[in-house]
């Protein structure tokens, strides 16, 4: 028999500083940049020009050679050799014709090697910028009215961020007295099951940044092998929260309920920046089933902290 009930934890809840919030909006005007046209001179190497072009050679104008408001800056190397170097020089309302010569191995053969012309139109000619922290920046990019509008909205979304990380550092708390006061039969089945998981989840993290699991493993110093046997011990745990969680659902009658699902398909869908509808072709059994098991574990975890003596201490940074 499980003891899940009457434990005692702590909450720590840590109060965002001003000064973390003031970081992580330098963070964001650091990255983000916004266009101010130029007037008053004509278009020079680095600025962006927009503009409508059309090209020919001397079959006539080519498939994929026109575009209108097409944005290019001037000195990046993105179109044709040559085509960039002679748009410097002019300006806005400006028309100008651009003689080029496709590469001998372009990518589109029927145009390799061949002469030709591009009849282009300035529409505008802006450069790059950073955002000053001020209303005009709230308004463009934190869409907010006002940057002191802006600042409050980033405040309180870290403090959520902050707060959601202590409640689930609790239940894990929680969870893990049950498990130390407990004593599970978990076979090697189970944790090797549990370390693949463990595996494949750090796979598709790290495909998300764009590595896999040869880098990583070279960036720690270490091997698949190791590494797998490194995360033994976590595996076994969560083989041995699993159990836990199965039996005190059991224990309490704790099932998926139909609102608590639709929350969690919504919040897989924004994840994935997906609709519902979009998402609907994914739901196999295997798909739904997982979903069930998360709503169960968030049940019997908030159920944990509903009926545990939890003391809350509020730290400042």
């Amino acid at each position: 028999m499980l003891n899940y009930k009457g434990l005692k934890a702590v909450r720590e809840r840590i109060l965002v500083p001003d000064a973390q919030v003031d970081r992580q909006i330098d963070a964001i005007l650091q990255s983000q940049m916004k266009n101010v046209p130029v007037t008053g001179r004509p278009a020079q190497a680095g600025d962006e020009v927009v503009l409508d072009y059309a090209g020919e050679t001397a079959e006539g104008y080519f498939e994929g050679g026109s575009a209108d408001g097409q944005a290019l800056v001037l000195g990046s190397g993105t179109f044709i050799p040559g085509f960039e170097d002679q748009l410097i020089g002019h300006s806005v309302g400006e028309e100008v014709d651009v003689h080029v010569t496709f590469p001998e191995k372009y990518h589109a053969p029927q145009l390799a090697g061949k002469a030709a012309v591009f009849h282009c139109k300035l529409h505008e000619i802006r450069v790059k910028e950073r955002y000053k922290a001020n209303d005009e920046f709230a308004r463009e990019v934190g869409g907010c009215e006002t940057f002191a509008e802006f600042r409050e909205s980033m405040k309180e979304a870290m403090q959520a961020y902050a707060d959601q990380q202590a409640e689930n550092e609790l239940k894990e708390q929680l969870l893990n007295q049950i498990c130390d006061s407990a004593s599970f039969e978990v076979s090697d089945e189970q944790v090797n099951a549990a370390l693949d998981l463990m595996m494949q989840s750090l796979e598709s993290q790290l495909a998300r940044q764009g590595l896999n699991m040869d880098m990583y493993c070279q960036f720690m110093n270490t091997n698949k092998e190791a590494l797998r046997e490194d995360n033994r011990n976590e595996a076994r745990r969560n083989v041995e929260r699993q159990l836990a969680i199965a039996e005190i659902a059991i224990a309490e009658n704790i099932a998926p309920d139909e609102e608590r699902v639709a929350q969690a398909l919504q919040q897989i869908a924004r994840d994935n920046k997906m609709t519902i509808e979009q998402l609907q072709p994914h739901m196999d059994e295997a798909f739904q089933a997982a979903v069930a098991q998360s709503v169960i574990t968030e049940k019997v975890l908030d159920f944990l902290v509903a009926s545990s003596e939890v003391e809350t201490i509020v730290k400042d940074v």
